[in-house]
């Protein structure tokens, strides 16, 4: 036998490369080593150190060895994280939060602020969140609340910035929190916020980035400065804040208000949201993004396809370069990042610059004819079919859907 050693170096460059769709794939098959050109065997320090791997997907070193057991680590197989549970049973005080919560879901930018508020809040304090309307997240556990205040009443649906402040006021009386973090954004937390304050007769610190050492840094002449201040008792954070909470689960215990809230005359009429046409929204700032690959056979019915679904359209490089889609509608990391509530791919492959692009997309429907490609592999959920059976299907169930509501409410 020849004392030969032979080297893979496309599998030395996968193992190096944490953004390959096929790194966590050779990971699971035990492909951490590998030998080099001098026959020494070379090993990745990220999986030959003892620890778990957070919620991130990053692996986490525990030099302690108290995550080696089967706590605190990831299964490969089942992709199951268990973290670790933080419990505050008796809170010496209170950090609340009120998120935007856009469409019924935490966002990026809540995700940060409720990482802010954990900062905040050390070992012997509590992260309050309080959460108006109806909502879909499942995720409270493991963004850092402590403690969930659900406000779900009819009064509270829409836009009632009054209605709200009075919540607002009555969780002031009854946990007197210590700070009040609110979101300085568009989606209605920047004017709750200020409301908030005017009702405390607090002077907030606005479109705060940073807080440490009890000061804290905020954007100032038009971005171009930032106004560093003690740190005040209502803050109006921006986005990248701080970093989420990721390696940590807590009780997201439910707390109610006793006594209820008392209930507001409204002065404002809410006319409910005005219809805005999704091809003249960014893609960078679309919440529902219908794009197409060198997959899609009939481009016209796509564009049928995004006008039923109320989606804004997006396209792969490919498409882009054989002029079925502008250059500004390229997704990608050589075009547009986008983040996306929905992201519904048809036709396209799963480049590493696309896959690049959608990686802070929240949920990603995959149409292909390929079972095995990379898209496939990233989606939330996958349809292997012809995409123009699937999008005239799509078509028919909407338009089907729409009628049906409107008999409904006639």
């Amino acid at each position: 036998m020849s004392d030969i050693v032979r080297r893979d170096p496309r599998a030395e460059w996968i193992a190096r490369n944490r953004l390959h769709p096929l790194h966590a794939a050779q990971q699971s098959r035990g492909q951490g080593r590998w030998p080099g050109p001098d026959g020494i065997v070379r090993k990745n320090p990220h999986l030959a150190a003892a620890g778990f791997i957070g919620a991130a997907g990053l692996k986490r070193i525990d030099r302690s060895g108290v995550q080696q057991g089967s706590a605190g680590r990831r299964s490969v197989d089942r992709g199951e994280v268990q973290l670790p549970l933080h419990i505050v049973e008796q809170p010496a005080f209170y950090i609340a939060v009120a998120p935007d919560m856009v469409g019924g879901r935490l966002s990026s930018h809540d995700r940060d602020l409720l990482g802010l508020a954990r900062q905040l809040a050390g070992s012997a304090g509590a992260v309050l969140a309080v959460v108006f309307g109806e909502h879909k997240e499942s995720g409270f556990e493991g963004a850092g609340v402590d403690r969930l205040l659900l406000l779900d009443a009819a009064e509270y649906q829409g836009y009632v910035p009054e209605q709200r402040l009075l919540a607002l006021r009555a969780v002031e009386a009854r946990f007197a929190p210590r700070h009040w973090l609110l979101p300085d954004s568009r989606s209605g937390g920047g004017e709750l916020g200020r409301r908030l304050a005017a009702s405390l007769g607090e002077r907030p610190a606005t479109r705060v980035w940073q807080v440490k050492d009890g000061q804290c840094s905020g954007r100032a002449g038009a971005g171009r400065e930032d106004l560093v201040r003690p740190l005040p008792r209502l803050l109006l954070a921006a986005a990248e804040c701080a970093e989420p909470v990721g390696e940590t689960r807590h009780e997201a215990r439910p707390v109610v208000l006793e006594g209820g809230v008392a209930r507001n005359l409204p002065r404002i009429e809410n006319l409910g949201p005005v219809a805005v046409d999704p091809a003249r929204i960014p893609m960078a700032e679309a919440e529902f993004i219908l794009s197409g690959g060198n997959g899609v056979s009939d481009w016209a019915l796509f564009h049928r396809a995004a006008e039923a679904l109320g989606a804004t359209e997006g396209a792969s490089r490919v498409a882009v370069d054989n002029d079925h889609m502008p250059r500004s509608r390229q997704v990608g990391a050589t075009g547009t990042w986008v983040t996306a509530r929905v992201y519904l791919a048809v036709g396209i492959s799963g480049a590493i610059q696309h896959l690049q692009g959608i990686g802070a997309c929240d949920k990603v429907v995959a149409v292909n004819l390929d079972a095995g490609c990379d898209m496939i592999k990233r989606a939330d959920l996958s349809v292997i079919g012809d995409s123009a059976a699937i999008l005239q299907a799509l078509i028919e169930k909407v338009t089907a859907y729409r009628q049906g509501g409107s008999r409904d409410a006639a």
